[in-house]
């Protein structure tokens, strides 16, 4: 279907890949992983044929269409919803263009032209093709009184959703998406996965999202040392192997016997655990095959995160009462909060609002104030936040171990030598740790606060969005930390994954009131009568 020869790309001295050869194949969904840096989405631009590669080409077999989830969320503007998801079909949409400019200039010399585009247009079932991409938008979420609105005038967060709608819109042969999963809701994400797991055609996606990688790949497509290797199965069969591999490695005395037992009995475990049909074929085939040797280390580098407590909260953690948020519109976006946290509540704070979520967290972190009623943290507990927008942290001009110093709180703490500790556990080691603070990326600025927070000892951890911008490996190594972390937590996400590991308590907050249950979230999202309490407490000021 699509493949790869001789790839090789090359930026000045630095070598991105080298002598890649990869076939992407028919039915199959091809996550693309790789560190930060390692090449994913420029590999995804040169199979679009957005840049082209050093060396080497892409082919894609004669007469397939490739789609692309657009990343440019203005390139539409001008067009309306409906037209706009349409034109994803290229071929379709050139071929009503050019009816439609035919018929406004009609004559009898077109007449026999257009009979021709017509019958073509019929072969791509073209006169249904307005209806298809409405019930493309809806189940996306997009209503039908937005339909025929100009991408320009709508949210930006319904914008996305429009593109991936034109990216999936005519069954295209090779679907390429970067990101998919960005700025979209639980039950939108899970629509996207359940359409991709039942998609018949190629698709190629980079995510950060392993919940998501989980539910979709059929193979795992690693970028490492300049190379592109496939694994059969999802991200955590390749995840949990690279980890067996690394360990086997490290053991260099045991026995090929017990290696090859460890490996059997790893097999056997994943063999029982798979969600999907196509998984189940593909990890089948690849399985019967699997030697020791098969299976490789990653080049990965996983930041340490341990959160350590200065000291144990006690049994009263957070009292809030009759507490009532409005944004600077003048939306209400909750009310009559009444929430009573105890020692080891790990909390999933949840709105189909990111403003409400965020404003609780800026009220009971001292921010700002509320609406209306109160709080009261537990006079034992210390508190740490990881704001959404952790822009205000990094406006002066000093590097990253100054910057780190400000919350030492003893002379000790105040040692380059000590902080340069917390800043390598992030991967900030040698020189990185000299870098200015203003010119960091986005998933450095990340690191450097979960330095900070580390370094603060805190016993209740609030983080708002906190895998923004990280890569696979920081979002799996600050996973397993907070689930092993003793104290309180209350976290707001939209990594699937992250949330239903963490959470033992699903909190949301509505217009009107709050919803609060002793669930973990994937029963919290399946329960019916939760569904329907969900969609009144929505719906009322709908």
């Amino acid at each position: 279907m699509l493949s790869v020869s001789n790839l090789s790309v090359q930026f000045g001295k630095r070598v991105l890949f080298d002598e890649v050869n990869v076939t992407f194949g028919q039915g199959n969904c091809y996550g693309i992983i790789g560190a930060n840096g390692a090449g994913k989405s420029t590999f995804l631009k040169i199979l679009s044929g957005q840049i082209d590669p050093t060396s080497g080409h892409v082919h894609l077999e004669p007469g397939k269409r490739m789609s692309i989830l657009e990343q440019n969320h203005n390139a539409y503007d001008d067009f309306p919803v409906l037209e706009t998801v349409v034109m994803g079909n290229k071929p379709l949409s050139k071929i009503k263009k050019e009816i439609d400019a035919l018929y406004a200039d009609y004559t009898d010399e077109n007449a026999e032209k257009i009979g021709e585009l017509q019958v073509k247009f019929e072969e791509m079932n073209g006169w249904n093709a307005d209806s298809d991409a409405a019930a493309m938008l809806s189940n996306l979420g997009i209503a039908e009184d937005l339909h025929y609105t100009n991408m320009g005038d709508l949210d930006p967060k319904l914008k996305v959703r429009v593109l991936l709608a034109q990216a999936l819109f005519g069954n295209p042969d090779v679907l390429i998406m970067d990101e998919p999963t960005n700025d979209l809701d639980y039950d939108t994400i899970n629509w996207l996965e359940n359409f991709l797991a039942n998609y018949d055609n190629t698709v190629i996606v980079v995510s950060h999202d392993r919940h998501f990688l989980d539910a979709v790949c059929t193979t795992i497509a690693d970028i490492d040392f300049g190379k592109i290797n496939l694994f059969s199965g999802n991200y955590t069969f390749w995840y949990e192997s690279s980890q067996l591999a690394a360990r086997q490695r490290a053991q260099q005395n045991k026995k090929a016997e017990e290696k090859a037992k460890e490996l059997n009995e790893f097999i056997q475990r994943f063999s029982a655990n798979v969600a999907k049909s196509k998984q189940a074929t593909s990890r089948k085939k690849m399985l019967d095959k699997l030697k020791v040797e098969d299976i490789k280390p990653s080049s990965r580098r996983y930041p340490a995160i341990i959160f350590d407590r200065e000291r144990e909260a006690g049994d009263q953690i957070l009292n809030v009462e009759k507490l009532s948020a409005t944004s600077e519109d003048g939306d209400l976006l909750f009310k009559e909060v009444n929430i009573n946290l105890a020692k080891g509540d790990k909390v999933a704070i949840l709105s189909k609002d990111s403003r409400a979520t965020t404003a609780f967290y800026d009220i009971v972190a001292n921010k700002t104030k509320p609406e209306s009623g109160k709080f009261q943290w537990g006079v034992t507990t210390t508190q740490s936040y990881l704001p959404a927008d952790n822009s205000d942290f990094f406006q002066e001009d000093i590097n990253l171990v100054d910057w780190l110093r400000q919350w030492a709180k003893t002379e000790e703490e105040r040692e380059e030598v000590y902080i340069r500790g917390f800043l390598g556990k992030m991967l900030f080691s040698g020189e990185e740790a000299l870098k200015k603070c203003t010119v960091l990326s986005g998933g450095e600025k990340v690191r450097c606060m979960l330095s900070r927070m580390m370094m603060l000892r805190a016993n209740v951890l609030m983080l708002d969005e906190p895998t923004n911008h990280l890569d696979l490996e920081s979002i799996t190594a600050f996973n397993n930390s907070l689930k092993n972390f003793k104290g309180t937590v209350l976290l707001t996400t939209h990594d699937h994954e992250f949330v239903n590991t963490v959470a033992n308590r699903i909190i949301e907050l509505t217009p009107n009131g709050v919803i609060d249950r002793y669930l973990s979230f994937d029963d919290y999202m399946s329960d019916k009568s939760i569904k329907a309490q969900r969609e009144k407490m929505y719906a009322v000021t709908a």
